[in-house]
């Protein structure tokens, strides 16, 4: 019988019959699992508390929102959580690595931990059209760690102390179809847009970090430079597709990487609207 784990798990959910057991059933031995839910009108729920899960309900503004609101509103039986999405799920030895963690001494000094998410499209794991690992925070502890939305997504609030988690969780980026990603990607295009303009910085500051040590810095002052590129989309594709090698990825890669480029294109059509739309002094 494996040992009860050392840490909850909140997963966030909207409409997710179809996701949600799969993700629940990659919690089992967890003696915590919370759904925070944005008003399913489907199953969702009722799913939740038929898997023993606890279910609270919030109305969703955004993504650090909504899990901010998880570390202030519920109550978990453990200072660390996970936070997962409906599309993704753990493996065992990830729930036992974060199980040690959560007890180490070394925990005591961060507030959370990334964790690389292996994303599968079309039933394929895709690394080199996904730029693995993409670290995201998503093992924290609820008293010390806070999230803070950028552009569609959410990042770790300046100031964050984070180690990094050996074992990946997994991502199914075919949760939805082809077309329903379009839509949604559609929908995300507006939001990066809008983030970019509000938070773009000089440039000197943009340079500094494309030459950081520290990978993950680089890759985020990359995808803030690459704002300022023209043919967006042709550049991810060439990108993601030829220079990381997507084509190894058979079908699926090329099928993902169509996708992106469409993504960037969406975004650089943003931004021109909003660059049209701002009066000019």
């Amino acid at each position: 019988m494996r040992e009860p784990t050392r840490f909850s798990i909140v997963i966030l959910t909207l409409n997710e019959e179809q996701n949600l057991p799969a993700c629940l059933a990659s919690t089992t031995g967890c003696d915590d699992v919370v759904v925070l839910d944005s008003g399913s009108t489907d199953r969702t729920v009722e799913i939740a508390r038929a898997a023993g899960a606890r279910v609270f309900v919030n109305p969703f503004q955004n993504f650090a929102q909504q899990r901010n609101h998880a570390h202030d509103v519920i109550a978990f039986h453990h200072e660390w959580v996970f936070h997962l999405d409906a599309d993704e799920t753990l493996s065992p030895e990830l729930i036992a690595e974060c199980s040690a963690c959560a007890e180490s001494p070394a925990a005591a000094q961060l507030d959370g931990f990334y964790a690389a998410p292996r994303m599968f499209f079309h039933g394929r794991w895709i690394p080199r059209c996904t730029d693995y690992p993409a670290w995201q925070a998503r093992f924290v502890n609820t008293r010390r760690f806070r999230f803070i939305e950028v552009g569609h997504g959410q990042r770790e609030a300046p100031g964050m102390r984070l180690g990094r988690l050996t074992h990946p969780y997994d991502h199914n980026l075919s949760s939805q179809s082809d077309a329903e990603i379009r839509v949604k990607h559609a929908r995300y295009a507006k939001k990066e847009a809008v983030a970019f303009r509000a938070t773009a910085r000089p440039a000197s500051t943009l340079w500094r970090d494309l030459r950081a040590p520290d990978a993950l810095t680089r890759r985020r002052a990359l995808k803030e430079a690459s704002y300022h590129l023209p043919s967006r989309g042709l550049l991810r594709f060439v990108y993601q597709y030829l220079l990381r090698r997507g084509f190894l990825e058979g079908s699926a890669g090329f099928v993902y990487c169509r996708l992106l480029a469409a993504y960037e294109q969406a975004i650089s059509a943003e931004l021109r609207a909003l660059r049209s739309a701002t009066p000019k002094r």
